[in-house]
């Protein structure tokens, strides 16, 4: 704990978010600046790429810069130019990084799409995008064939390591397109990514990006990564790439400052992440808050069976919670740096550990170049210690117009009006503020609940229970109570070694209702567990409670 004791000493946090000011070029493009700029230099590595089976890779920035050249110049005769969407429905691989880089460099909008999406969830945004161009590999040619039937925009296919005879060939493509390519001249505010955003309620919405977010994402990437970049610095993290949380806290952030990042195709575990970090020296990452979970579980003192090289964690997601905050600080030496942002505008607030002090469990402060606050259905700004809205407003404290927000939501003005409160934008995420300005979450909006008149955040009861040794991971929502409105309940995944039996299991209910009794307030303490083998989860690792929530009103409507 001395590190955190030292760090607690320094508060350089004022200083920082004042002086700092905004420069955005009228004219900028993320694949120059994230690609182009290095590839002069033919040693410097981009991505280090590895597989489940051992498969191993290595692309440079100047691999990176004239494959994108290639598949630019395909794309260009294809019909693609200038504001169109391309689809890319690829995992953590280089290709990936050159189909970005090749519509960046085209004027044209990447569209981002998870491989773990079915054939309707894919058709809903390859209709609704009007994406003229696919790009997949194995893992998604199937949903994608089945999604394409209904998708008649969708005119060209290319497979990446694909078998089919009915789409395009990645290496037959590119082995026959021009290296050399001249790029077109996009401004800072000219769209450049489409991500769909989950929702929780109503269809998702694609929230478009503009070149200048990987700017505005800087500040907060920088502060959160402990000064990134540092000599010798490797980023990792298991933040799938189609989305925020890996292409604009991971992928694109380190390509910016021409480092090396690992790409990790396969299925997350304890075990891989530390073969990861330990292989390839990993310096900084990007760790879910249920990653770390079974990470500390799993190994809870890694330094015995790993030589790591770890100086900087960033979690985001879901609050991380002491136990897993002491944990990283006594079992790695690092202290994590928590964070939080969206689709829309995204690293606004965090901790930087080295720079001002990390309160356990606390989202942060605001990231220097951004203005947020925590406002009320009014959209006033509330008092220290009450809860209300995070928001972010259009311009920082100098007055500047803030880079990170998104353009708006594709096809959807009416849901971008209703994002904003005159210059603050909503995040739809409950937090307060304390005196200090460190920003405590409460959960979604939708997440938070009242039981026996009593408001209720599921983050602090889940952080409680976790901390018991049987418990790998939970969820709290609540279940309906003719008497009290909602009672609280907690869905909780068992560690593998806890025996079950019905007695047992019984008894442990018992024993973790106690544990929470005797922590935190009478009200909050878990009046009805269940043990389930694993939690609905979305693709970027959060936990889904409104599956949960959902299917205790079905319960409760079937009694």
């Amino acid at each position: 704990m001395a590190q955190s004791q030292h760090q607690a000493r320094i508060d350089l946090y004022n200083e920082l978010y004042t002086q700092f000011r905004w420069h955005v070029p009228e004219q900028l493009n993320i694949a120059e600046l994230c690609c182009t700029r290095w590839a002069d230099d033919e040693a410097r590595i981009a991505i280090h790429y590895e597989d489940e089976s051992g498969n191993t890779a290595t692309l440079t920035y100047r691999q990176l810069h004239l494959q994108a050249n290639r598949l630019a110049n395909r794309l260009r005769t294809l019909g693609i130019g200038k504001g169109d969407c391309v689809a890319i429905v690829l995992p953590q691989r280089p290709e990936t990084a050159v189909v970005h880089m090749a519509c960046y460099r085209l004027g044209a909008i990447a569209m981002p799409l998870s491989i773990l999406f079915g054939p309707e969830a894919l058709e809903y945004r390859l209709q609704h995008s009007d994406a003229a161009v696919a790009i997949v590999d194995h893992a998604g040619l199937q949903n994608l064939a089945e999604a394409r039937v209904n998708c008649p925009a969708l005119r060209h296919v290319i497979g990446v390591d694909c078998a089919a005879t009915d789409i395009l060939e990645w290496s037959a493509e590119l082995a026959e397109a021009s290296d050399a390519f001249e790029p077109v001249v996009t401004a800072a505010s000219d769209p450049a990514v489409l991500i769909y955003t989950s929702g929780t309620t109503g269809a998702p919405k694609g929230a478009l990006i503009p070149h200048s977010a990987i700017i505005g994402n800087l500040t907060g990437f920088v502060a959160s990564q402990n000064w990134f970049p540092q000599p010798g610095d490797v980023f990792w993290s298991p933040a799938d790439w189609a989305w925020t949380g890996g292409l604009m806290d991971a992928l694109l952030p380190t390509l910016y400052f021409g480092m090396p990042i690992v790409g990790y195709r396969g299925r997350f575990s304890a075990e891989t992440a530390f073969m990861l970090l330990q292989k390839y020296g990993v310096t900084n990452t990007f760790l879910f808050p249920t990653a770390l979970k079974m990470m500390m579980k799993a190994f809870p003192e890694p330094r015995r069976q790993f030589s790591l090289k770890l100086r900087a964690i960033m979690s985001a997601g879901e609050a991380v919670g002491d136990a897993v905050f002491n944990w990283c600080e006594s079992a790695l030496g690092v202290t994590p740096n928590e964070m939080f942002g969206q689709t829309e505008m995204n690293y606004i607030v965090g901790n930087s550990a080295q720079r001002w002090p990390a309160k356990p469990g606390s989202m942060g402060r605001p990231y220097p170049g951004h203005r947020v606050a925590v406002i009320d259905d009014d959209g006033n700004p509330v008092k220290a210690g009450d809860t209300g809205e995070v928001a972010l407003n259009r311009t920082d404290i100098h007055g500047d117009p803030d880079p990170i927000f998104f353009l708006g939501y594709w096809k959807n003005p009416e849901a971008t009006r209703n994002k904003y409160s005159g210059d603050w934008c909503r995040t739809g995420d409950l937090a307060s503020i304390d005196e200090d300005g460190y920003l405590w979450y409460q959960g979604r909006a939708d997440d938070m609940f009242k039981a026996a008149g009593y408001r209720i955040g599921p983050s602090e009861i889940e952080n409680c229970l976790v901390k018991h040794p049987a418990v790998a991971n939970v969820a709290v929502v609540p279940k309906p109570d003719k008497e009290r409105g909602n009672i609280v309940k907690a869905f909780v995944v068992l560690t593998p070694d806890t025996p079950r039996a019905p007695e047992s299991d019984t008894q442990l209910i018992a024993e973790l209702q106690k544990h929470v009794r005797g922590k935190l307030a009478p009200y909050e303490y878990p009046k009805e567990i269940e043990f389930i083998d694993a939690l609905p989860m979305t693709t970027t690792g959060k936990v889904q409670r409104r599956v949960l929530r959902q299917l205790e009103q079905e319960r409760t409507a079937a009694d």
